[in-house]
């Protein structure tokens, strides 16, 4: 079994940066963590939850990143594999970033944007921002 925790959300203002916390333990921790692709989703009241961005890792070709159009240059997703965690750095924050952000994680991740293809979600964290 896996366990995300989340961490890091809280209220900021528009313009602001803002780092999340993924950590993961259980079956994903140590090594076997640079195994899982972890993406991060958000989601506000009445709307689907989102994709926003996904960090992989692969032997062969070290750390690589994928985000949504509307983040993109804005944040930025990075992992640290010995201590099982993944960030989302989220810089020039907007209102429109407000959401409850949950991180996911699955092997072998096709089609990132899919919430069906992750395994196992964290509990959320909350980002609002403020205008």
């Amino acid at each position: 079994q896996v366990q995300l925790v989340e961490s890091g959300g809280r209220l900021v203002q528009a313009g602001d940066s803002l780092r999340l916390s993924c950590a993961a333990s259980g079956a994903a921790s140590g090594r076997r963590f640079s195994m899982y692709s972890v993406g991060w989703f958000r989601q506000v009241p009445g709307k689907e939850r989102e994709f926003v961005a996904l960090s992989r890792f692969s032997a062969f070709t070290g750390a690589s990143a994928y985000y949504e159009g509307s983040v993109e240059g804005r944040f930025f997703v990075s992992r640290d594999n010995p201590k099982s965690t993944v960030y989302l750095q989220m810089h020039s924050l907007k209102p429109e970033d407000t959401a409850v952000y949950y991180c996911a994680a699955a092997q072998g991740v096709i089609n990132m944007d899919d919430r069906n293809e992750y395994d196992y979600w964290g509990q959320g964290t909350q980002v609002t921002v403020s205008s």
